[in-house]
């Protein structure tokens, strides 16, 4: 479904953020991409979903293909319209619109109002707390609502691949939990194929098939979730358990660059 193929990406023509990055997503498939912060994980995101020119970024080398048609340089609303809908960090909500009008909104681009009504009573039906606020501001949301929320206009509008940026941040475990399961039921039953970008790997790799391991600007390792679950490295430095079972964090940066072998 999505192909990105050695993209650069750069920054106010001067830094060099995505340095000859290659990945692949399948249609049906939830695919984790891993990094620490400052990886490029999130300017990925962008680069596909047509976002980068909003922060003077461009893809300056590369394609990226979606459903065998070049994307790289179309314009973002564009994109929304073949159907990949970013789901932004931060929980990006019209806060002073309530919850009703955060979902119609997303369904500018789709005029047939039988759609949008079934698409509504679908978003209502896998969020029953977004039914019970309709008419409620999303600013008095709570942040597990309005993380719901947003999940909810993607769906309004009709997301075939929907790209999540760390959809766990500053939630409670119990809220994690319930919108990661969402987030597999829609994969599952209304066939959304899932780019997830995620810092929590237990979490990402809990629901993914497929994973991808980002380090400055490039991919450095890629394979199948029960492959990277079983990888050392892995273990170590995003799941944080060493051989023995003992906790170890990934950010004791000398070590981490001495144990790794995926780069040699």
């Amino acid at each position: 479904m999505l192909n990105v193929n050695n993209i650069e990406v750069i920054y106010d023509d001067v830094i060099l953020v995505l340095k000859g990055l290659s990945l692949e997503v399948r249609e049906g498939q939830i695919v984790a991409l891993l990094g620490a912060n400052g990886a490029g994980k999130t300017t990925t995101l962008k680069a596909i979903s047509g976002l980068l020119k909003v922060e003077e970024g461009e893809v300056t080398d590369g394609t990226i293909e979606f459903l065998d048609q070049r994307i790289d340089g179309m314009e973002a609303e564009d994109i929304v319209r073949l159907g990949i809908f970013q789901v932004m960090e931060g929980r990006c909500v019209f806060e002073n619109l309530t919850v009703h009008e955060n979902l119609i909104a997303a369904t500018r681009t789709r005029n047939k109002r039988k759609e949008i009504r079934e698409r509504y009573d679908t978003v209502l039906n896998y969020f029953p707390y977004l039914k019970a606020r309709k008419n409620n501001l999303a600013g008095y949301l709570s942040g597990g609502e309005q993380q719901m929320l947003v999940i909810g206009r993607a769906l309004m509008a009709r997301t075939r691949l929907m790209m999540l940026d760390e959809p766990s941040l500053g939630l409670s475990p119990i809220l994690v939990g319930e919108i990661f399961n969402i987030l597999k039921r829609l994969n599952e039953e209304q066939k959304i194929t899932i780019l997830l970008v995620e810092q929590n790997a237990h979490l990402a790799l809990s629901i993914a098939e497929h994973g991808y391991v980002m380090e400055n600007g490039k991919i450095v390792l890629d394979d199948s979730v029960d492959k990277l679950r079983e990888n050392e490295d892995i273990k170590m430095f995003y799941l944080g358990l060493t051989e023995m079972g003992t906790k170890r964090s990934y950010r004791d940066v000398k070590f981490y660059k001495r144990r790794k072998r995926w780069l040699t």
